[in-house]
């Protein structure tokens, strides 16, 4: 009896034993997207170790093999490198202060009133964005020779800043529209001004919204080349874009030298974009309205 018992269970257990082994389609393809994602991560990577293992070879004329710090230690010391780092450091910081000072409220008007004025404002705002840059280029530097801002520092500013309001008024209101109204009303209840409410509830929980708008004026302003190229004459107010141009010749390079300068400039995105990460989180007022 028991060795019937054993037959007429081990179908069942030969036909249960390929479904346990036999995984889900979701589990099948993840290899698929683990090697397209590799794939991508390696092209986008290559480059940048190329700019690396370039910047520390030994340079023209060197006498150094393997690898050295020479090209670095000659670009701080006979270029005005530091002068260009500071002024973009600058530039930048300035940037994206006045941007996110304009565009966080700006923002909020648009993501709360509705209105024609409102609809206006915002289809002007789109028409802005979509015309290039250097449609304005050469007016505002026939303006801004007329006022003294050609070769200052302070009118590459105010055009970084026109250019990058915006992108950065938009993407403020849409992270605004995420935020349920709801928080401002109870704030209203309890006491709070309509502007005391913006400040504590509505950009108090658009810590990931401001983040990503002033990262994207931060790379605005710091990969910018045409501006500075136009408004910019003098050698101590380059920035290291330009900076980087007065190392090309015409009849040789040195790559050491300009890999350099290029893993210099390459060093404040990756340091900000490493110490901001953590911030960058979605779901902070998940649970605000909870029970209501």
């Amino acid at each position: 009896m028991t060795e019937t018992m054993l037959q007429a269970a081990s179908p069942t257990s030969a036909q249960e034993s390929p479904r346990r082994r036999s995984a889900p389609p979701d589990e099948r393809g993840k290899w698929w997207r683990f090697v397209l994602i590799l794939v991508i991560t390696a092209i986008v990577i290559i480059p940048v170790v190329g700019v690396l293992i370039l910047s520390v070879r030994p340079g023209l004329g060197s006498s150094a093999t393997g690898a050295t710090l020479e090209n670095f230690q000659h670009v701080f010391e006979q270029t005005n490198i530091v002068y260009w780092l500071e002024n973009s450091l600058g530039v930048t910081f300035v940037t994206v202060i006045i941007a996110l000072a304009v565009a966080a409220p700006a923002g909020y008007v648009i993501s709360r009133v509705r209105n024609k004025l409102v609809s206006g404002y915002s289809l002007v705002l789109f028409i802005v964005q979509s015309l290039p840059v250097v449609t304005a280029v050469i007016p505002l530097f026939i303006l801004f020779a007329k006022i003294n801002l050609v070769d200052n520092l302070g009118g590459v500013v105010i055009v970084y800043v026109s250019s990058s309001l915006s992108v950065s008024i938009w993407m403020m209101a849409a992270y605004y529209d995420s935020i349920p109204i709801s928080l401002e009303e109870a704030a209203w209840m309890d006491g709070c001004s309509l502007f005391g409410g913006f400040l504590r509830v509505v950009l108090r929980n658009s810590l990931p919204g401001v983040l990503s708008t002033a990262i994207f004026c931060f790379l605005l302003s710091w990969n910018d080349y045409l501006i500075a190229l136009v408004f910019l004459r003098s050698d101590l107010n380059y920035t290291l874009p330009i900076g980087l141009e007065t190392f090309f010749q015409q009849n040789a390079t040195n790559w050491g030298l300009v890999m350099a300068v290029a893993v210099v400039m390459m060093l404040p995105p990756v340091i900000l974009f490493a110490a901001l990460n953590k911030y960058f989180s979605v779901g902070g007022i998940g649970g605000a309205l909870a029970g209501r």
